[in-house]
């Protein structure tokens, strides 16, 4: 008899490219990990320069130090499962639509990254990770931030919603009554993770009780 493997129990893929607003990233991973999810986490090269850039910080190459980096920025040390992978790693088990997984969050993306998925190129790690699941008919989630958007933006957009993907824009609303950054950037992790059907930030939703 063989063993079914529930979706839940799958891992989640969460890329992070050098698009601005890291915390976005960095706050969906706290959620996650807090919530025992396992991660199989992959940044573009440019996420590297943007962390300097913004933060004056270097995050590490190495994947178990930067296992520890992701960890120490979401401030989440021990629970869930999170597994860092190169960028130039296009062998790994993400590049494989073989490789089951509950769907891919991109958080934030940028316009660079959502030009290649709509011309279906696929140069580095996490763009191969994000085409696979296109293809293979999993949720892919995209969370652009950017603007005003261009034409070509709106075009190539369009393009990945008809191909499958779900554009979840870094929009935040205002019924929340939201009191800190992280209570703005906290409703775009929630709507994100909506549509992979993970519910694990706490939220005031509209006129829920």
């Amino acid at each position: 008899m063989t063993n079914s493997v529930s979706v839940p129990d799958r891992p989640l893929i969460v890329g992070v490219t050098g698009a601005s607003g890291l915390i976005y990233a960095v706050r969906t991973l706290k959620y996650l990990l807090e919530a025992d999810r396992a991660i199989e986490l992959v940044a573009s090269k440019s996420t590297y320069m943007v962390w300097q850039s913004e933060q004056n910080t270097r995050m590490p190459s190495e994947p178990s130090l930067q296992e520890e980096f992701w960890r120490e920025q979401a401030g989440v040390p021990a629970t869930g499962k999170l597994r860092c992978h190169p960028w130039q790693d296009v062998g790994a088990n993400i590049a494989s639509g073989s490789f089951r997984t509950q769907g891919m969050m991109i958080i934030p993306c940028s316009m660079s990254t959502i030009g290649k998925l709509a011309a279906g190129l696929s140069s580095d790690l996490l763009e191969r990770a994000a085409d696979v699941q296109l293809k293979e008919g999993r949720k892919l989630v995209l969370v652009p931030r950017e603007t005003p958007f261009s034409l070509i933006h709106l075009r190539n957009l369009t393009a990945l919603a008809e191909a499958g993907a779900r554009i979840v824009p870094a929009i935040p609303a205002w019924y929340h009554n939201p009191q800190t950054i992280e209570d703005l950037v906290d409703f775009v992790v929630a709507r994100a993770l909506d549509q992979l059907g993970v519910d694990c930030v706490p939220l005031k939703r509209w006129k829920e009780e």
